[in-house]
């Protein structure tokens, strides 16, 4: 076969496997929405856009602790040009993540454990080991000036918890929205929220902006937890979490071995 032909046939098996992760993330999303009621009788914890922190103990510890988890993320902000913009490590984030102004730093991503992020932040990763239904945490670092679009996560079997860590002087102009709710942060406090509803965040200061970010676990009936265990479980064997998983991985491989590569 010609080298003509091999790209050829290389191109039109790439743009076939475009398509069909395209039609599989498509015909997921459905399936996804029509669960959304089922998951929402089951919740133990209601359904509205913003929740109450009562009903997540463990918000507790994280403000409780938000000082020394502060003092962690001083010092992974002092190598701000290692942290990957969000798209980088999530493709399937292009539509809300531009250039380098949302910045993740990943200790978990669906259950799986980072663990050179985890060890850059013992403290940080201990607190984390022991909340309970955690999926997700990370440092959410937003840029000055950013606006996140307005946008809808996966499924409600997820509740979403920010803990202001680094907020600009304007908290008045930093601000998310979660449907027709504004929350604004405040360090060393947390926001419960469902992110299935509509939300967009502004940072409309000269000032950067970060947050522990968590997804934990809804607390649900047995039925419910039961389907969302399996749905949940189901996930993390998609593109959308192993992409993700590889392209992390591969990130800080390129930091361990040579870090000026990233600029590559």
């Amino acid at each position: 076969m010609s080298v003509s032909r091999q790209g050829q046939t290389v191109g039109a098996l790439q743009r076939f496997r475009k398509f069909r992760r395209r039609q599989i993330k498509q015909l997921g999303m459905r399936l996804i929405r029509g669960a959304s009621d089922f998951i929402a009788s089951q919740s133990l914890v209601g359904d509205a856009p913003v929740l109450s922190n009562d009903a997540f103990p463990f918000t507790a510890e994280l403000e409780k602790n938000w000082k020394a988890i502060r003092q962690e993320l001083d010092e992974v902000l002092k190598e701000r040009e290692l942290i990957p913009a969000f798209q980088q490590v999530s493709p399937d984030q292009k539509n809300i993540a531009f250039g380098d102004h949302w910045k993740t730093f990943i200790f978990f991503g669906f259950g799986y454990r980072v663990d050179d992020n985890c060890a850059k932040c013992p403290f940080t990763a201990r607190l984390l080991e022991g909340a309970p239904g955690l999926l997700n945490a990370w440092f959410s670092i937003l840029a000055p000036g950013y606006h996140v679009p307005p946008h809808r996560g996966v499924t409600k079997g997820l509740v979403r918890v920010h803990l202001g860590l680094k907020i600009p002087a304007d908290r008045t102009s930093c601000y998310i929205r979660v449907d027709q709710e504004i929350c604004v942060w405040e360090e060393g406090k947390c926001i419960t929220f469902d992110d299935t509803f509509e939300h967009e965040v502004y940072n409309n200061t000269d000032e950067e902006r970060v947050v522990l970010f968590l997804d934990f676990k809804r607390p649900m009936k047995w039925p419910g937890r039961l389907f969302n265990d399996i749905f949940l479980q189901a996930i993390t064997l998609t593109g959308y979490v192993q992409d993700g998983r590889k392209n992390l991985f591969e990130w800080n491989k390129k930091i361990r071995e040579k870090p000026e590569r990233l600029s590559s």
